[in-house]
């Protein structure tokens, strides 16, 4: 629903151009362990005798038995976290930010990526050239991460496009007109080795914000959802999971009217933030078409549930909603969470909030799972061969583009010397 207010915009963040990224890698000291006290000096060998010792046993001293309030409890382990991540930004910062947002919690994983298709042309939609290669670099990093993708049904998405329009667009949509570009996206996804993200399909369908809305036409737009699924499922290689994400509450339309189906829905999301101006954490749950009713539907239907954004908004700084929707995830156990970490609905890249800040960092701080056995004998490693310095030909310039360009390039790019003769 914030998508609907300020934060809609902030999604158009464009990423053709871009210049260098560097992630910041977070160092983990090692840990120090206590030596062994001082050796003891060898007593002096006995004389020697010629009458056997006398064996005398030794006494036997029963161990002390403590009482039970001084024996020391083991520590209580920390619950396992359950997978998270934040919305940082739609480029490569978004990547980059997340080992620092892991940093600011002590370490503990972020293993949730969540990004924006934009939905300003249907290239955009079919993701364009070096748009998803950085957020696919790091999906394939760890198998236990989770990339999440958020998916116009439309172009000119945000462009206030009357009811009329979305309506033929929705029929036009159900009838096939715009196969190819879902097509195209679910190829490029497999070719990126990314074939099962999590896509966010037409979010935020019972609002008024996007032309994928589906007010205009609920059973075009059901149709159109389900053509779409199909065309992607289609492709080889895939293992895509359709998240069908309403904002909470009822919004332009009930949500429920949107629901294409069992067939093609695998999640059951919701974008949920702190408003409107006063309402309790109570009240957003037991709402029409809150937070209860999206649990008690999911599980009508075998579905899992995620909140694909959450946080801070109508309220200001609000501490308690933070304690009371963390404690709604612990309970629930969404398949994900991403929270939207920005100015007004973020706690680590926005000032505003320092006391929900805590909340959230103290929740999540320093939830790791142990650190792999460290092996006794190292692996020995060849030297590696050093790689020369970079020299363009002799008739050639080097253009600077920045690492992030060369990198996803292959090399640096020259400029012949003799171009502008050759133009003449």
């Amino acid at each position: 629903m914030a998508a609907q207010q300020d934060g809609a915009r902030s999604r158009r963040l464009a990423v053709v151009a871009v210049t260098a990224v560097a992630s910041v890698a977070l160092a983990v000291g090692p840990g120090f362990a206590a030596g062994p006290g001082a050796a003891q000096a060898a007593a002096p060998p006995a004389p020697p005798s010629t009458t056997p010792a006398p064996v005398i046993p030794a006494p036997v001293t029963p161990a002390p038995v403590l009482p039970t309030s001084v024996i020391p409890a083991p520590a209580p382990a920390k619950p396992a976290v359950l997978p998270f991540g934040a919305f940082l930004d739609s480029g490569p910062l978004g990547v980059a930010r997340m080992a620092d947002l892991s940093r600011w919690l002590g370490g503990t994983e972020v293993k949730v990526a969540h990004t924006y298709l934009p939905g300003n042309h249907w290239t955009d939609i079919e993701g364009s050239p070096g748009f998803l290669d950085v957020w696919a670099h790091w999906r394939r990093g760890k198998p236990d991460r989770t990339l999440v993708l958020n998916v116009p049904m439309q172009e000119h998405n945000e462009d206030d496009v009357s009811d009329a329009a979305v309506r033929r667009l929705l029929r036009q949509g159900a009838s096939g007109a715009f196969d190819q570009h879902f097509k195209a996206l679910a190829e490029r996804l497999v070719q990126l080795k990314v074939p099962d993200t999590v896509i966010v399909l037409g979010w935020e369908m019972n609002g008024t914000t996007y032309t994928h809305r589906c007010g205009p036409d609920p059973a075009s737009w059901k149709a159109y959802w389900n053509r779409i699924v199909t065309t992607m499922r289609s492709v080889p290689g895939q293992k895509f999971r359709f998240d069908f994400t309403p904002s909470r509450g009822r919004d332009a339309v009930p949500w429920t009217e949107c629901y294409p189906g069992d067939n093609t829905v695998d999640i059951i999301g919701m974008d949920s933030y702190d408003q409107p101006n006063g309402l309790s954490f109570d009240a957003q749950v037991k709402e029409p078409y809150g937070l209860q009713q999206q649990v008690d539907f999911a599980k009508s239907h075998g579905k899992p549930i995620s909140y694909p954004e959450w946080g801070l908004f109508r309220n200001g700084d609000d501490p308690e909603y933070l304690r009371r929707m963390l404690a709604w995830i612990d309970e629930h156990k969404p398949l994900y969470n991403t929270l939207t970490d920005y100015c007004p609905h973020g706690v680590w890249q926005c000032p505003d909030n320092p006391a929900s800040a805590r909340v959230y960092r103290t929740a999540l701080y320093d939830r790791t799972e142990e650190p792999a056995p460290v092996p006794t004998t190292p692996t020995p490693t060849p030297n590696p061969t050093p790689t020369p310095p970079y020299k363009p030909p002799a008739d050639c310039s080097p253009l600077d583009l920045g690492d992030w360009v060369e990198y996803w390039l292959g090399g640096k790019l020259c400029i012949r010397l003799d171009w502008w003769s050759r133009t003449r």
